[in-house]
């Protein structure tokens, strides 16, 4: 019987044992690779001292546009509460109050300048975006509308005679007309629209009215509106339409504003031309910082 014994097959435990401790010994030859910081969470790069420095400005910039739009919300809203436009109290539809046109800019440049200061101070590339894209709107309407004004200045000047003679005829109906054609008056010396008799056809200056204004022009026509020097004389141009041209010259304006105001456009030509270069250049100086700032956060190839 033990003859018979067959012999276990040899076992390969310490084998085993041993190319496990040679596995063991390469494996400590292997460096192991350390964990990269970078894999696992993305650190933005250190700006240089000229970006901050952009990023300085450009905020500071549109913090300033940010404040000037503000303002003219202000003026807008306080205009139309003070003459009660916001409550119904006024004839007048709210839509042709000129105050109307100091909240939509003032809301417009609020809106586009909070955008850039907070694209800015988060480096949120959709704010920068949005400011971008805004400017370069306001900046095609603009060069869209000098296109306008220079291809139809005959239906300019036809507009122009046509808002004047509104300002006329609703003198005493609307204030915002009523200090528009009296501040034209007084700053060009002038009277009506071609001469001071255009008076006539406003309901309360013409000769048949009933009231003590009747033959009257507004004393903003006068030569010499004032009193004694310091008092406003606002009946200095009562009873002119009754008077001849000679004797009313002594009194009042004789000429038209519509060609006062025709000269005087042309002759600020000049000034015109420069606050338009002005006005392309703030915003010319916008883009390029905010596009400064959308560099450094973006990349140039990750734009599209």
């Amino acid at each position: 019987q033990a003859a018979r014994l067959v012999e276990l097959p040899y076992s390969s435990s310490d084998d085993d044992d041993d190319d496990d401790g040679d596995l063991l010994a390469s494996d400590k030859d292997i460096p192991m690779a350390n964990p990269d910081p970078g894999a696992w969470c993305s650190v933005p790069p250190k700006l240089s001292t000229f970006s901050q420095c952009v990023r300085c400005l450009a905020f500071l910039w549109n913090l300033l546009f940010l404040l000037l739009g503000l303002l003219a919300l202000a003026v807008g809203v306080w205009g139309l509460l003070a003459k009660g436009s916001l409550w119904g109290e006024r004839l007048v539809p709210l839509g042709s109050d000129p105050m109307l046109l100091f909240v939509l800019v003032g809301l417009v440049a609020s809106a586009v300048s909070l955008a850039g200061c907070l694209g800015t101070l988060r480096s949120n590339p959709c704010l920068l975006r949005f400011f971008l894209g805004s400017v370069l709107t306001f900046v095609g309407l603009e060069v869209l509308g000098g296109l306008l004004l220079l291809a139809a200045r005959q239906r300019l000047r036809d507009a122009l005679r046509d808002t004047l003679f509104l300002c006329l005829l609703r003198y005493h109906e609307e204030p915002d007309l009523r200090f528009l054609m009296d501040e034209l008056q007084r700053s060009l010396r002038c009277c009506g629209l071609g001469s001071y008799r255009d008076w006539e056809t406003n309901p309360y200056f013409n000769c048949s009215a009933p009231g003590v204004q009747a033959c009257s022009v507004p004393a903003s026509c006068c030569l010499d509106p004032w009193q004694n020097g310091t008092l406003a004389n606002t009946q200095c141009g009562f009873g002119t339409l009754r008077l001849g041209d000679a004797v009313a010259g002594t009194v009042v304006h004789l000429g038209g504003c519509v060609e006062r105001l025709g000269a005087w456009l042309r002759g600020q030509a000049g000034g015109i031309v420069a606050g338009v270069a002005v006005l392309v250049l703030v915003e010319a100086t916008g883009v390029l910082l905010a596009l400064r700032v959308l560099g450094d956060v973006v990349p140039v190839g990750a734009w599209d």
